[in-house]
């Protein structure tokens, strides 16, 4: 699928039709759904965003800081992936989560940020080459290479995004 500019609305049903074929097929599907809104899905995906905060809270301290990226990589992700949950729809494909997370954002159904939602991935390809500090390219780059130690501003920075994410989540959930 080509990705889609933040000012473009995110097409839906072309994602929607792969996943259908792909269930259809018998397969677990990698795209979107559009599905009842399940708040006891969101809770155990916050329960899991919450976990994976403790995590790494405990790799840090233990000097683990290389996995620190992944892990508040997906506790952000759990936070979207429960926010998505509320609002309808299950994803199995970052690149439809952020899509859909921005369009919520762009329809005013949720409170994040644009600018903190692009802090973690942009939707534009070329932007991302641009931007190597997202939560994906950090990640990417400790997941992937020899590095073992996350600089601390780094961390820092990504915690604090996390918790604003969390809070807003939170705000999301409670509506």
């Amino acid at each position: 699928m080509e990705e889609k500019q933040n000012s473009e609305k995110f097409d839906y049903k072309a994602f929607e039709a792969d996943a259908i074929k792909q269930l259809q097929e018998g397969k677990k599907h990698r795209g979107l759904l559009k599905i009842k809104p399940d708040m006891e899905k969101a809770g155990e995906h916050l329960k899991k965003a919450e976990h994976n905060l403790k995590v790494t809270i405990y790799l840090q301290r233990g000097g683990y800081t290389d996995w620190c990226s992944s892990s508040l990589f997906y506790t952000i992700y759990h936070y979207f992936l429960s926010i998505l949950a509320k609002s309808g729809y299950e994803t199995r494909n970052q690149e439809c989560t952020f899509a859909v997370i921005a369009s919520l954002i762009e329809d005013e159904k949720i409170t994040i940020a644009l600018e903190d939602l692009e802090k973690v991935s942009t939707l534009n390809i070329s932007d991302a080459r641009e931007s190597p500090n997202t939560a994906v390219t950090i990640r990417e780059n400790y997941q992937y290479s020899t590095k073992v130690s996350l600089e601390n501003k780094e961390y820092q920075n990504l915690l604090q995004l996390t918790k604003k994410i969390l809070d807003k989540t939170k705000e999301t959930l409670e509506e």
